[in-house]
C-alpha cells in the first residue's frame, strides 16, 4: 500500500504532474471539506494562534493546543471522500528544543492524535538534532525556512532571500535539511528567485507560501483563503471568497430575527398533538 506522503515526491518541474495543494487548518468539518474539494495535505499549524487562539504571534502555542487540533482534523480527513489524504503536524515553539526525552514525547502526542508526519521550523543545530531524533523515531519530517513564525522576534524584515548572502544561507539551509533527511521543506516569505533555485537544487518537494509560483506545492491558511478574517490580506494570499462578510451577515440576519422574533417561526418547532395537549391540560 503506498504511503500518503507520496505525493510529496511530486516535482512541479516534471510537466506532467501538478503542483501540490495544501492547506494549514484546524478542526473536523473543514478538514472534511477540503479533503472533499482535492486538497492533497492538511497541515495543522501553529497559525491557530493567530488566527483562531487570538494570540499575537505563534509562540503561545503549545503541545497540547496542536494534539487538541490534529486529532479533530484527523476525524475529519476520515469523514470525508478521501480519508487518506495526510496530516501533517507543527511542532511548536519550544517543543522541539528541550531534552530527547521531552522531544519524543512531544511528538508522540501528536502522533498518537493522528499526524503522519511532523514539521519543525530552521535549519540550525538543534533543529536538526531533533530531525535525526525525530527520524530515529520512525517520525516523517517536514522542514521550514525562510521566515519562520516562530523566531519572529530575530528578523529584520519579513522577506527573505533579497540579498545574496541572504539568498546563499537559504540555499545552505534547504541543502542541510535535506540531508538530513526532510521529505519535504515549506518556504516562507522568500525571495521567488531564490525558491525557485532550491526548488530546483533538491530533491525533496518544496511547498511555497509567498515564495512564488516556482515550487513544488502551495501552502495557504483556510482562514486566508476562505476571506475570513477582517482586514487587509498579507500580499501572499489570494482570497477566494469573502467569507468573513458572508458570515458577518449571517450573524447579523439572526440577531436581528431573534430581536424582532422571527425567529424561531413555528417551521423551528414542534407541537404535541391535541389529543395529548387535552390530556396534559385535564391532568390534576
Amino acid at each position: 500500500m503506498p504511503s500518503p506522503l507520496q505525493i510529496f515526491s511530486k516535482k512541479s518541474r516534471d510537466a506532467s504532474l501538478s503542483p501540490i495543494a495544501m492547506i494549514s487548518l484546524y478542526d473536523a468539518p473543514t478538514a472534511a471539506l477540503c479533503c472533499d474539494a482535492g486538497a492533497d495535505a492538511l497541515l495543522v499549524g501553529d497559525s491557530m494562534g493567530n488566527v483562531i487562539l487570538g494570540y499575537d504571534n505563534t509562540v503561545s502555542v503549545d503541545i497540547e493546543a496542536i494534539a487538541h487540533h490534529t486529532g479533530a482534523v484527523v476525524r475529519g480527513v476520515k469523514s470525508s471522500s478521501r480519508p487518506d489524504v495526510p496530516v501533517i503536524a507543527d511542532l511548536p515553539f519550544g517543543s522541539y528544543h528541550g531534552s530527547e526525552s521531552e522531544i519524543v514525547a512531544n511528538a508522540t502526542k501528536l502522533l498518537k492524535a493522528g499526524a503522519i508526519a511532523l514539521k519543525l521550523e530552521g535549519a540550525g543545530e538543534r533543529a536538526l538534532r531533533a530531525i535525526d531524533l525525530l527520524l530515529e523515531m520512525g517520525v516523517p519530517v517536514m522542514g521550514h525556512i525562510g521566515f519562520t513564525p516562530q523566531s519572529v522576534l530575530k528578523f529584520q524584515t519579513t522577506v527573505q532571500g533579497k540579498t545574496a548572502p541572504d539568498a546563499k544561507r537559504l540555499m545552505n539551509e534547504a541543502l542541510s535539511l535535506e540531508k538530513a533527511g526532510c521529505f519535504g521543506v515549506v518556504l516562507e516569505a522568500m525571495a521567488q528567485e531564490v525558491a525557485a533555485q532550491i526548488t530546483n537544487k533538491v530533491q525533496m518537494a518544496t511547498i511555497g507560501i509567498g515564495a512564488g509560483s516556482d515550487c513544488d506545492g502551495q501552502v495557504l491558511v483556510w482562514h486566508d483563503l476562505a476571506g475570513l478574517l477582517p482586514g487587509k490580506p498579507f500580499r501572499f494570499v489570494r482570497q477566494y471568497a469573502k467569507g468573513h462578510q458572508v458570515l458577518l451577515e449571517a450573524a447579523r440576519s439572526y440577531v436581528n430575527e431573534v430581536k424582532s422574533k422571527e425567529f424561531p417561526s413555528l417551521e423551528n418547532a414542534w407541537n404535541m398533538t391535541d389529543e395529548e395537549r387535552r390530556r396534559w391540560e385535564n391532568e390534576p
